[in-house]
């Protein structure tokens, strides 16, 4: 059973408005690009529990929703505009320290190849529920311009130690990984979140076409799929993005890559990949020390 909880428009206020016929509605276009939820918020840090959502919108905001499940409403509670173009990918993570102290990341990216890194902690606790005085969202802790156009995808991998494999593909076709770390600086009585590029690595022309669909699948290897419906296993390492396997795959018009891994009998690892456009399709990803390989499971169109 699918039970509505809640809505939201970023024009509700126009139809409340009185002579709205003598102004002119700015942003009438606008699009929510990308959603995420942000995990982990638990009853210490907010005042009654509740749900938080980030959303990547075509105006060029980065916005931060609060969803009230008992009283069914969905409220915005800050929102920066610091891309200042079409934010296409938004992606919350979450890092914790030896103290259990949880910080709240979020990585969006622009349609001019920009990947910003915020903090979102104080955002989330300051929250006010009831009438939110809509705060900005701070100047993000760090940006890397990581393509020469639109970020289409985005994914965001936990290693050890504070460590995190940010991958992305563009427009341009490119792929770009980064190594980021998470410290603590400044004062001890009130440290601050630092963030660190370790390492980097950008390939170009790794498709024909857009790359609308990127997984990191473990610290080595890194799935990308694209408009020109082809799906590449990568070997990463931070001379260089290898290139282990491609396959073709039947749904065109990609619009989405997600991957899940398996533990098969005999202990063997696996992925197993579904793509989105028109159509769906299912896949199986077999990444051995010695070869790897792509089967197709079956398509729906």
């Amino acid at each position: 059973m699918v039970t509505h909880l809640a809505s939201h428009r970023l024009d509700e206020h126009w139809d409340r408005m009185k002579n709205r016929h003598k102004l002119v509605k700015m942003d009438p276009e606008t699009r929510y690009m990308s959603l995420s939820v942000v995990c982990g918020t638990n009853s210490e840090q907010l005042p009654v529990p509740c749900t938080f959502l980030v959303a990547a919108c075509s105006d060029g905001s980065v916005r931060l929703f609060v969803l009230l499940e008992a009283a069914q409403k969905l409220l915005l509670v800050a929102e920066s505009f610091h891309h200042q173009r079409c934010v296409l990918k938004v992606e919350a993570f979450l890092h914790t320290w030896a103290e259990e102290e949880r910080k709240h990341l979020l990585c969006s990216a622009a349609t001019d190849g920009s990947i910003a890194f915020w903090d979102i902690t104080t955002a989330l606790c300051t929250a006010v529920l009831t009438e939110p005085l809509l705060p900005a969202l701070g100047t993000p802790l760090l940006t890397v311009m990581a393509h020469s156009c639109g970020v289409n995808s985005l994914h965001i991998q936990e290693l050890p130690k504070g460590r995190f494999l940010v991958a992305s593909g563009s427009d341009d076709g490119s792929i770009h990984v980064c190594l980021l770390e998470v410290t603590q600086g400044g004062d001890e009585a009130k440290p601050e979140t630092c963030l660190h590029i370790l390492e980097r690595v950008a390939r170009p022309c790794t498709h024909a076409a857009h790359v609308t669909g990127i997984r990191v699948l473990r610290p080595d290897l890194v799935l990308s799929a694209s408009v020109d419906q082809q799906l590449t296993l990568w070997r990463l390492s931070w001379d260089s993005l290898e290139e282990l396997s491609t396959t073709f795959f039947y749904v065109p018009d990609l619009a989405e890559l997600d991957c899940w891994e398996v533990v098969e009998a005999g202990g063997e690892r696996c992925w197993y990949c579904v793509l989105c456009g028109q159509g769906l399709e299912l896949l199986r990803c077999a990444a051995l020390d010695t070869h790897c390989n792509l089967q197709s499971q079956g398509a729906v169109q």
